[in-house]
């Protein structure tokens, strides 16, 4: 009797360590990243980390503006620390209790900006002791290899090379296959941002009452051009490796303009498949019938998004930094050229694909 009972006692403990399992979710993820001017909360469903087949189940966004309150004082305000530390702890009880994502597959991270804050420690301490959980925080050096680790499915790692067109400078890059299994990531990067290119392009305004002209603005843009492609021939000229490569990413928000804008359409896929003439088009309606974009907005949100992000010299400086990349590219014909739209969650991606077996993340 005293064996029977033992036995039954047995099964009803697995049942209950089965059934407790059963809950937590073996394919869910969640990411909680604090960036540059807001903390964006992820939660992954992935099947098939090899070839970036998974479902975005959420994604939200809390913005406050961390980056300007570094450069201003050199650290982050207490304000701040408390106010990050609140939102990390309330969005880890949601990513427990409501999607019960176990929590090894639970990762947060802050933007290299952080590392330059004086007082850094104090908020990764805060993080540690409240919230049980290590912040990692991004140095530049990280940041491109992340990048590309996550926007290139790991099944085209040695196949492809990426480019991110930001908003102070373009960078990415391609891994190399060694001997013995071994990767070696070589990273890119281009001077010119979106932001960047166009407060150059204004500084060869001379004229004070041109400055806000858009027809004086094009016109120096389009002068400011060989310069522009000078930087981008120098960069691809170090890289020869690229021209073997057969496939070529690209985000950015110089990107997501042009998807959202030409494509006039909420594509559902993690890439969207890009063409040269397809960018020509849109160049030329984005100099020359503004109109027509400004009108899209009224009725797209996606589309008044990027509009209220950038203004129409942004969009032109964006757009010939993605020309002169395209235009650059040895054998470009050869290539197949993709958009990743869900760059917001590239950093979790990258985190998943480091600690998947099915991955070689070896470099």
């Amino acid at each position: 009797m005293l064996k029977k009972n033992k036995f039954q006692i047995l099964i009803l403990l697995l049942s209950l360590f089965f059934s407790i399992n059963s809950f937590s979710q073996k394919n869910l993820y969640g990411g909680i990243e604090i960036g540059r001017r807001a903390i964006k909360i992820s939660v992954l469903e992935v099947d098939n980390i090899r070839k970036a087949d998974y479902k975005i189940i959420s994604f939200a966004t809390d913005r406050l503006n961390f980056a300007e309150h570094i450069a201003t004082t050199g650290e982050l305000p207490e304000e701040d620390i408390n106010k990050i530390s609140a939102t990390v702890v309330d969005q880890l009880k949601k990513l427990r209790e409501e999607y019960k994502i176990r929590e090894e597959n639970i990762f947060i991270v802050a933007a290299p900006v952080f590392a330059s804050a004086r007082n850094v420690e104090v908020l990764k301490t805060k993080i540690t002791s409240i919230a049980n959980k290590k912040l990692d925080v991004l140095n530049v050096d990280e940041e491109a290899k992340v990048l590309v680790k996550g926007a290139i499915p790991p099944v085209d790692y040695a196949n492809a090379l990426l480019l991110d067109i930001g908003a102070q400078t373009t960078k990415g890059g391609y891994i190399d296959e060694l001997d013995d299994n071994k990767l070696e990531f070589i990273p890119l990067e281009l001077d010119f941002g979106t932001m960047t290119l166009t407060d150059a392009v204004k500084k060869t305004v001379v004229n004070p009452n041109q400055a806000n002209d858009l027809s004086t603005y094009q016109e120096k843009s389009f002068d400011y051009n060989p310069i522009l492609r000078k930087k981008i021939k120098e960069m691809l000229d170090a890289n020869p490796l690229i021209e073997k490569k057969e496939k070529m990413y690209l985000s950015g928000g110089a990107v997501w303009a042009f998807a959202t804008l030409y494509y006039n359409e909420n594509v559902k896929e993690h890439f969207v498949a890009l063409n040269m003439e397809d960018v020509m088009n849109y160049d030329a309606i984005l100099k020359n019938n503004f109109v027509k974009f400004s009108n899209l907005a009224k009725t797209n949100k996606e589309a008044a998004r990027v509009l209220s992000t950038y203004d129409q010299k942004y969009l032109i400086s964006a757009n010939n930094i993605l020309v002169g990349i395209l235009e650059s590219i040895p054998n470009l014909a050869t290539k197949k050229i993709y958009f990743v739209k869900e760059g917001q969650v590239t950093w979790l991606i990258s985190y998943i694909a480091d600690r998947s077996k099915k991955v070689n993340t070896n470099f």
